[in-house]
């Protein structure tokens, strides 16, 4: 295939360009020129032909099913929006970079009045692919070396490995293999992920050792709607991380094994994931553990999140989350939720909300929690447009209860106690997908047994209630 593109005809006269715009009079660039208003869903228009130059490894079926939607355009309009569609389902399939587009309108031997024709320029990733970059997890941040395979039989599919290791001495290794079928009704993905994961937890006295193997199908059922279906098998190994760590915390010590199959519906309708100023998120998760493996548990976790922009500028966001954990056998203090902390319930300390033994978090069965927030630019808005869209000013409300209906009565009883906290304070963002907030805070109601955490508070994650 040769690369198509738009074209213009020289004038063998006098050596000015003809073809789509042409000027009977020299132009005075001096002057400024009026632009005039071209309804291009009034331009009749149909594709004739599609060229996608760059293919290498990538086989043929998997791109002309993609680019078949082209071919049912009726303007001009309705040509460019579809080939916008065409290139984000290039872009998705993780085989391409730099995705250029172009559709000739010149004319020329077999063309038709309308016919025309679109060129894909794309250029394939390379074989092997290593980078350096940053996560964050439960307020740590993590520095992650990892190395892809993509497109390794030509139709998108994926084998990569990534070593990450944490500020707080934890570190994770895993691999996975991921396989699309982006043409398949609900566009599923399946992933296998072997993994292994060492995390030290100094709020409630443990270390853990995961081992594990993850099966993924992910599909969608609405531009919106993501599922995650899933099947874990872990082996857990939980140790004592100091001579102070609590009795209470003692008794989970020791291997485990785990058998859970997971549902995660999630449903986002913002118009952006840091600092979104309109739209709805919510996410559902329900998970069955018992199939094998000495836990058996039933535990489902609601998380929901909107945005209303009240001024230029100004959005005002309302959280909420709320679990539940019913224990069959087997669960333990690492299975539990956890409360507290400039991610959740701003105020405390990490995990510092709920039952606690000799000062370490035990977490619980059961929790609540709400936040109400108010995002602005700063105030006096430096370089705005720039560098200054990176931070919003931030004023919250946060409130919440974490407790063990089990043992301490009935849940209405347990989740009464709720905690408060508010403050102020500066939100950055950190790339697409996560932020970090210093604020100042003011713990108002607390119980016995929780740890505040007045003054400032620094937090880093990907999600904040």
């Amino acid at each position: 295939m040769g690369t198509v593109h738009a074209k213009a005809e020289h004038n063998g006269d006098n050596g000015s360009l003809g073809g789509l715009f042409e000027f009977d009079e020299p132009i005075d660039l001096e002057e400024p020129l009026s632009k005039p208003n071209i309804k291009l869903n009034g331009v009749r228009a149909r594709v004739d032909r599609v060229h996608i130059d760059g293919l290498s490894r990538t086989k043929d079926d998997i791109v002309r099913s993609t680019v078949d939607d082209l071919f049912h355009a009726t303007d001009f309009e309705d040509v460019i929006l579809r080939a916008h569609k065409v290139r984000r389902a290039l872009d998705s399939m993780g085989c391409f970079k730099d995705i250029g587009v172009f559709i000739d309108v010149s004319s020329g031997p077999g063309a038709t009045p309308e016919g025309l024709e679109v060129t894909f320029q794309v250029k394939e990733l390379s074989r092997v692919v290593g980078g350096i970059n940053t996560t964050v997890s439960e307020n740590e941040g993590n520095l992650v070396l990892g190395v892809k395979l993509p497109n390794v039989l030509g139709r998108g599919e994926r084998v990569a490995a990534e070593y990450s290791v944490g500020h707080r001495s934890s570190s994770n290794f895993n691999i996975s293999a991921m396989k699309p079928y982006p043409h398949s009704p609900l566009t599923p993905v399946l992933s296998a992920t072997v993994y292994q994961q060492n995390h030290e937890y100094p709020w409630s006295g443990y270390k853990l050792l995961d081992r594990g193997l993850l099966l993924d199908v992910a599909f969608r059922t609405s531009p919106a709607t993501k599922h995650n279906l899933q099947w874990e098998g872990i082996v857990r190994d939980t140790s004592v991380l100091s001579k102070s760590t609590s009795f209470k915390v003692r008794e989970s010590s020791g291997p485990q094994m785990k058998s859970v199959i997971r549902h995660i519906v999630t449903v986002d309708h913002r118009d952006e994931v840091v600092f979104p100023t309109r739209g709805t998120w919510v996410q559902f998760t329900s998970e069955l553990a018992g199939l094998g493996g000495g836990v058996a548990n039933i535990r489902t976790e609601l998380q929901a999140e909107a945005n209303k922009e009240i001024a230029p500028g100004v959005v005002v966001q309302a959280s909420g989350a709320l679990g539940v954990l019913h224990d069959v056998y087997g669960t333990d203090i690492p299975d539990h939720f956890y409360l507290g902390g400039p991610a959740t319930v701003r105020g405390f300390r990490q995990r510092g909300v709920g039952p606690h033994s000799d000062n370490h978090a035990l977490g619980g069965t059961a929790y609540w929690a709400s936040g109400l927030h108010v995002y602005a630019p700063l105030p006096f808005q430096p370089g705005k447009g720039g560098l200054g869209e990176l931070f919003r000013s931030h004023l919250f409300l946060n409130a919440g209860c974490l407790a063990n209906p089990e043992e301490s009565g009935t849940a209405l009883e347990a989740l009464r106690e709720a905690r408060v906290a508010c403050g102020a304070g500066v939100a950055l963002r950190l790339g697409g997908a996560a932020r970090v907030e210093l604020n100042y805070c003011v713990p108002l109601r607390a119980r016995a047994g929780d740890v505040p955490a007045p003054g400032l508070q620094l937090g880093v994650a990907a999600h904040f209630l």
